[in-house]
């Protein structure tokens, strides 16, 4: 072969092989051009979650509204919304001037009620002493005496008709006070009920005097103040519910959400179930709670039928406050090292085999449909159990 020759055939296969080269590069830049990059999604391995979320408000686990159980005007007030208080440490004070003039008024009425007791009691002993009749019977031996002597003329008409007056005399006052016994004892018992009466005022005059100091029921924060010094307070004993509120306690160490959660979900949930709380306030922090009640009975509304789940929350150093809306995600599966691709990436034919179209610049179409084992799926992203490997890229529907 002459050198001519070996040189055009060299050029030829230079030609050839850029050729192929340029063939190649517009294949590929052909099937990248028909897919958006940015509808692309790759496989990723990491913890597959399946929850449901419960929408709240942060309450404290116990909680309680003060109310008054006596009537007056604020005269102190201990605390600040904000204050840790103590079981049993005062609260509020109300004006008490009135409260002590009717407690010693009780009082006194109590002691005449005594006395008034201790007089029916002694008329009653000395009425049933003249109701025992102890002169009749002497009486009635000296008018018997009197008769024998005056059979035997020893004695003259007028001491015997004296005698027997006084025996006569005797007998009526036993009757007498035999009657007057049984209305002594019916004063006895009436003096008696007055001075149970006077006590018992004594005793709610006592009652409405404590009262005017409130306490706290139970140990917690001061969520609420609602009244202020010279604010006048109704009592519940009076008005029931509509008693004047005073503030309001909770114990917010531990606190719960309170949600409502799907029909359509609620058989998943189960008591103890952990579940991640997020709140506005800390965006880039979860705290842990679990499931501690399951309303056993539904709500409807517009259709939609709900059940009212409770999460609770540890919350040591009282980041979270009452009131803040909360999101509880409760974690129904957990499945840790899972594939995990957009469930939108899913796609179903008639025999429901699930498939994703994956990026293959091999491809005319830059794409290669493959069929996939579906496992856990959250609404948003979908656990894959066959077909795909870590970083492999799915093309999201447009």
């Amino acid at each position: 072969m002459t050198k001519t020759s070996k040189r055009m055939m060299g050029a030829g296969i230079g030609v050839a092989v850029l050729g192929g080269a340029a063939y190649l590069l517009g294949g590929f830049g052909t099937a990248s051009a028909s897919v958006d990059p940015t509808r692309l999604a790759t496989v990723e391995r990491s913890t597959m979650v399946k929850s449901v979320v419960a929408t709240g408000k942060v309450e404290p686990i116990a909680k309680v509204e003060i109310k008054s159980k006596a009537n007056g005007i604020i005269e102190r007030v201990h605390v600040e919304v904000g204050d840790v208080v103590a079981e049993g440490d005062i609260l509020v004070e109300l004006d008490k001037e009135e409260l002590n003039a009717r407690v010693r008024e009780a009082q006194a009425n109590l002691q005449a009620a005594e006395a008034g007791l201790s007089g029916a009691r002694a008329e009653l002993e000395k009425n049933k002493i003249e109701a025992e009749g102890p002169d009749v019977e002497f009486a009635e031996r000296a008018a018997k005496r009197a008769a024998e002597l005056f059979a035997q003329q020893l004695m003259p008409q007028s001491e015997l008709d004296q005698t027997r007056s006084l025996y006569e005399q005797a007998v009526n006052r036993q009757r007498a006070a035999r009657g007057q016994l049984v209305v002594s004892r019916a004063k006895v018992a009436e003096t008696e009920a007055q001075v149970a009466q006077a006590r018992a005022a004594l005793e709610r005059a006592q009652e409405d005097l404590r009262n005017a100091t409130i306490r706290a029921p139970i140990a917690g924060m001061v969520l609420t103040r609602d009244v202020e010094v010279g604010s006048p307070v109704s009592s519940i004993l009076n008005l029931g519910a509509n008693g004047t509120p005073v503030m309001t306690l909770g114990d917010i160490g531990e606190v719960f959400v309170r949600g409502n959660v799907d029909e359509s979900d609620i058989g998943f949930v189960r008591l103890e179930q952990p579940a991640r709380i997020s709140v506005e306030t800390f965006k880039d922090r979860q705290f842990n709670g679990s499931v501690t009640l399951i309303s056993p009975m539904g709500t409807e509304e517009d259709n939609v039928t709900t059940f009212e789940v409770r999460v609770s929350i540890d919350n040591p150093g009282n980041e979270l406050k009452a009131n803040m809306t909360a999101n509880a995600e409760i974690v129904l599966e957990e499945h840790p090292g899972s594939l995990i691709i957009p469930e939108a990436a899913l796609s179903y034919d008639a025999d429901r085999q699930a498939h994703v179209d994956v990026f293959d610049p091999a491809e005319p179409t830059g794409r290669r449909r493959v069929p996939v084992t579906v496992g856990v799926s959250n609404g948003t992203r979908a656990q894959i159990l066959d077909g795909l490997e870590e970083g492999d890229k799915v093309i999201l529907p447009s």
